[in-house]
């Protein structure tokens, strides 16, 4: 095994490995909650039962869409990446789709079905890999940055830190709040064990925060340890099975649309997320990703299952480089990942004690350590430090990865022309230019 992931040559350890893994597990696990609860719908009364998704068998769906794909990454591409239905398209898929449009959650399965089968045979042609190898090095380190400026705003949210302001679009939370003081409490814990050096801070300041909250009377201990496991009936298979049984609803231009947002928002996002893990880990080899082309098919294989199994768009997940924070360098740590989802099966009262406040120090400490991709930019150049730092700002500001991967690509082509530059721009580029162009006019609805 320790010569399958490499381990001696990444310079890592079965014990960074196994910590990396579970932080990212921990970082991520708020999804097994979160899925269930968006793609039932549960937040909007008075909807008819055939609308909602069953809770259950979408929990179930999630953990074991999680498990194999982040195993399949880890094995057959040997990243640390960990994958999980996406955070933003599960929303599109059950507000857009489903609510907004009015398609059955049967036959939106199916669109993501589509979009996976696609991203396979685009993977499988090299598509989607000479995309990612034509993207400029500046670009990849705005989107790096980026991301960490955007996870670390997400962890300001969740610890209720940085609140809505409807003067002012965002402000200070309060800070006298139980949540809120238990989450400051967790960074500067995690902000001394890392100044210190210690491996595995992220971790341990995760299990030091669950434990002060417990204590504290925030967090509610687990009910029990060990569960029955949900059916996965309700919505096993139903996505094929929609095909056939519904060809008038799935075949239509407004599927279209639906599948090629899937594939527009799973693409880019994934993209992003595989340069931003890889380059904080140190795995960008002359800044190209190397098995990028497996890492891709493992992420579609990944949209393929959950499709099946029943859950929305399954995707790379920024989370891993709270793994990476911790250590982890191989596949060897999804791989640790994957079989803590399967674990969760059984054992989900467990997971009560993961909220919010517990993950937002993780997400704002990798946050800080992502951004040092900054420093590797060259700002003196305008031409390129216009299109980076668009990305880096668009990313939060815009609350989508995607759409700051989309500005940047778009001012990218016109600053570098301006320049007496084109001959530099792959033609790719070009190409991305017009797709994302067409993007905002067409499908950003």
């Amino acid at each position: 095994m320790k010569k399958f992931f490499q381990l001696e040559e990444l310079g890592t350890t079965y014990r960074r490995e196994f910590i990396g893994g579970l932080t990212t597990f921990l970082s991520m696990a708020y999804i097994l909650i979160v899925n269930p609860i968006t793609l039932s719908l549960q937040s909007v009364p008075d909807l008819p039962d055939a609308m909602r998704m069953d809770y259950g068998a979408v929990f179930t769906a999630t953990a074991l869409a999680a498990a194999l794909g982040s195993i399949i990454m880890g094995v057959f591409a040997k990243y640390p990446i960990a994958l999980a239905p996406g955070m933003g398209l599960n929303a599109f898929f059950a507000y857009t789709v489903v609510l907004t449009y009015g398609i059955p959650w049967q036959t939106a399965l199916t669109g993501v079905l589509f979009s996976g089968l696609i991203f396979i045979l685009m993977t499988a042609v090299g598509l989607r890999e000479k995309i990612i190898n034509a993207i400029p090095a500046e670009l990849k380190y705005a989107v790096a940055a980026g991301i960490g400026l955007f996870i670390t705003f997400v962890g300001f949210q969740n610890a209720g830190i940085v609140v809505n302001n409807d003067a002012v679009l965002v402000g200070l939370g309060d800070l006298t709040s139980g949540n809120t003081l238990l989450a400051v409490f967790g960074i500067i814990i995690t902000v001394i064990m890392m100044t210190k050096g210690i491996n595995g801070g992220i971790f341990y300041g995760m299990v030091i925060t669950s434990i002060v909250g417990m204590i504290a009377g925030l967090i509610s201990p687990p009910t029990g340890v060990v569960d029955a496991v949900p059916s996965l009936a309700p919505t096993f298979g139903v996505a094929v099975e929609n095909i056939f049984q519904s060809p008038a609803e799935v075949f239509t231009l407004q599927m279209l649309v639906v599948v090629l947002t899937f594939l527009f928002a799973d693409f880019f996002d994934t993209a992003g997320t595989l340069l931003a893990v890889a380059n904080q880990a140190g795995l960008m080899k002359d800044d190209k990703l190397p098995r990028a082309g497996k890492a891709l098919l493992a992420d579609s294989c990944g949209t393929v299952v959950g499709a099946v199994l029943g859950t929305s768009t399954t995707t790379s997940y920024i989370e891993s480089s709270a793994g990476v924070a911790a250590g982890a360098r191989s596949g060897l740590a999804a791989v640790v990942t994957g079989l803590f989802f399967l674990l969760s099966l059984f054992f989900f009262p467990l997971l009560q004690v993961i909220t919010a406040p517990v993950t937002a120090p993780a997400l704002i400490i990798v946050g800080a350590l992502m951004v040092s991709a900054l420093g590797r930019i060259e700002w003196n150049r305008f031409e390129v430090a216009v299109p980076a730092f668009l990305t880096v700002i668009a990313m939060p500001l815009t609350y989508s990865i995607a759409t700051g991967i989309a500005i940047g690509f778009i001012f990218y082509p016109i600053t570098m022309i301006c320049k007496g530059r084109a001959k530099e721009i792959h033609p790719i580029m070009y190409g991305m230019f017009i797709i994302f162009v067409l993007y905002f006019i067409f499908l950003d609805k």
